[in-house]
Formats: structure tokens, sequence, C-alpha cells
């Protein structure tokens, strides 16, 4: 069995992959994939980390979130790139906006996605030609579902105190209760 064959199609020699998430289940989950896809995965779930490993041996390929427990995901992207160039980075956030996605390109990654995204997404996202423009999702998420996410993300990120969440999104302390109580829109 051949490299390419291991490999899956993927271009180039050296296969290595960084993926840097601080959900552990979701970085788990990934990391399966893209191994099953041919890569060879290394996780890390902090700047800290990330960078530390990206100096020991910069990746081929790194999917990095941009928001991270001990700092922004673009610090990783700018580390990656001081070290290797060729380095085809594609950022995933739950929190998109064309701000920060100028940003990360004028970093060097090559997309921008938003979260959920599944495997797939990612691996045509990492081995996508420079050339080729990405199709529109099929399915988007729709406003309501977004603004759900990102309510649950800022009450994990509170250590589900609804006290402290409900100050942080400006919101009445009962009207985040009864969004909690509720199941994600579609």
């Amino acid at each position: 069995m051949t490299t390419q064959d291991i490999a899956g199609g993927l271009p180039g020699e050296d296969h290595s992959l960084l993926l840097v998430d601080d959900d552990k289940p979701f970085l788990t989950r990934l990391a399966r994939a893209m191994e099953s896809r041919g890569f060879a995965v290394d996780t890390a779930e902090s700047v800290e980390e990330a960078v530390s490993k990206v100096r020991a041996n910069p990746p081929a390929y790194a999917v990095v979130d941009m928001r991270l427990g001990d700092g922004n995901g673009l610090d990783v992207v700018s580390a990656i790139r001081e070290r290797r160039e060729d380095t085809r980075t594609v950022i995933l956030t739950g929190y998109g906006n064309i701000a920060t996605a100028v940003t990360a390109v004028k970093l060097g990654a090559i997309d921008y996605l938003s979260k959920p995204a599944d495997a797939d997404d990612v691996y045509a996202a990492l081995t996508n030609s420079s050339g080729e423009r990405a199709a529109p999702p099929e399915n988007p998420m729709s406003a309501d579902r977004v603004r759900w996410e990102h309510i649950q993300r800022v009450y994990e990120m509170c250590e589900r105190n609804v006290s402290e969440t409900a100050r942080r999104l400006n919101m009445h302390r009962r009207t985040l209760q009864r969004i909690l109580a509720k199941r994600a829109p579609r």
C-alpha cells in the first residue's frame, strides 16, 4: 500500500493535520474522521498547546477554532504561518462575521467554516483547489438556530450559570430560562 493509497488522494507527501478546538467531543469525532481520510492527525485544545506543537512540528494542514478557552485561534494561524507558509489552514467558528473572516484570510487561512461543520465540509475545504469556488450550503442554519447556538455557547462558557449568562447576553434571566428549556430550532 502506497502513501497515496493511505492518503486517499491528498496532494503532496506530508499529510500532517493539526486540529485545534476546545470542544473535546467535537475534536475527537473530527480527528477520527480525518484519520479515516488519510491524515496523520495531532490535536490541541488550547492556543498555548497548539502553538507549542506548531513550533515543534509545523503541520501541512490545520483546522483551528476561532475562539478557544485561552485566546484567539488567529494566534495559532499566525504561528503556523511563521513556521510554514504552505500550510493549508481552515478556521472554524460559531461566531462568523466578515471582519474575522478577512483577518483569517490575511493571516493565511484558505477557508472559513461556520460550526457545526461536518468532516466532509472540513475535508473539502482542506483539499479544495484555490481556483474552485465553494458551493453555498444546501441547508443553511436559520437565524433562530444561529441565535440558539450562540446562547448555548455563552451558557457553557459561563459554566451553565443562568444569571451570569443572562447578564452577558443582556437579557432577562427568565427569558433566558424559557429559551434554554426549549429544543433547538431547525
